[in-house]
C-alpha cells in the first residue's frame, strides 16, 4: 500500500478551506492539477458549490481528462447535476470514450437526468461491445420510460435511474 504525499495532504486541508468560502476560480484551476486524486475532488466539490455554469468545466473533464476515474466521475457528477446542458458531454462519452468504466457511468447519468433527449443515444448503446455499457443503457433506458409514463415521483424515478 503506498502512503499519500503530505502534499497531498497539505492541499486536501487548504481545499476544505477553500471549499469553506466558495472560491470557485480555485477549484476550477485544480481540475489540471496533476494529481489525479485532487482532480477528482476538484471536480466532486465544483458539483457541490452547484450552478449550471459549471457544467461546461465538467463537461472538459469528462471528454479530456487522462484518467479514467477522473472522467467516470465527471460523468456521474453531470448526472446528480440533472442539468439539460449535462446530456450532450454524457452522450459523447456514452459514445466515444475509449474506457467501459466510464461509457457505463455516462449512460447510467442519462437516465439519472430522465430526459427522453438522450434516448436514441442510449439506444445506441443497447450494440455497445460492452456489456457492462448495454447493461447500463438497458437501466437508463427504463428509468426513461418509467418518468415518462408512470412516475408521479421525480426524487423516486431519479434514484432507480442509477
Amino acid at each position: 500500500m503506498s502512503v499519500v504525499p503530505q502534499s497531498r495532504l497539505e492541499l486536501l486541508s487548504e481545499m476544505e478551506d477553500r471549499y469553506e468560502k466558495k472560491d470557485v476560480d480555485y477549484f476550477i484551476k485544480l481540475l489540471d492539477h496533476k494529481d489525479y486524486v485532487i482532480r477528482t475532488r476538484a471536480t466532486c466539490i465544483l458539483v457541490d458549490i452547484g450552478g449550471e455554469d459549471k457544467i461546461p468545466y465538467i463537461a472538459k473533464v469528462l471528454k479530456n481528462d487522462p484518467n479514467e476515474l477522473v472522467r467516470h466521475e465527471a460523468a456521474f457528477s453531470l448526472g446528480q447535476m440533472c442539468y439539460r446542458s449535462g446530456i450532450m458531454p454524457l452522450e459523447d462519452a456514452t459514445q466515444n470514450d475509449p474506457s467501459i468504466f466510464v461509457r457505463h457511468e455516462a449512460a447510467i447519468a442519462l437516465g439519472v437526468i430522465g430526459s427522453q433527449d438522450a434516448r436514441k443515444t442510449l439506444e445506441k448503446a443497447l450494440d455497445d461491445p460492452a456489456e457492462p455499457v448495454r447493461d447500463s443503457a438497458v437501466v437508463a433506458l427504463s428509468n426513461l420510460q418509467f418518468m415518462e409514463k408512470l412516475s408521479k415521483n421525480e426524487k423516486f424515478a431519479k434514484l432507480t435511474g442509477g
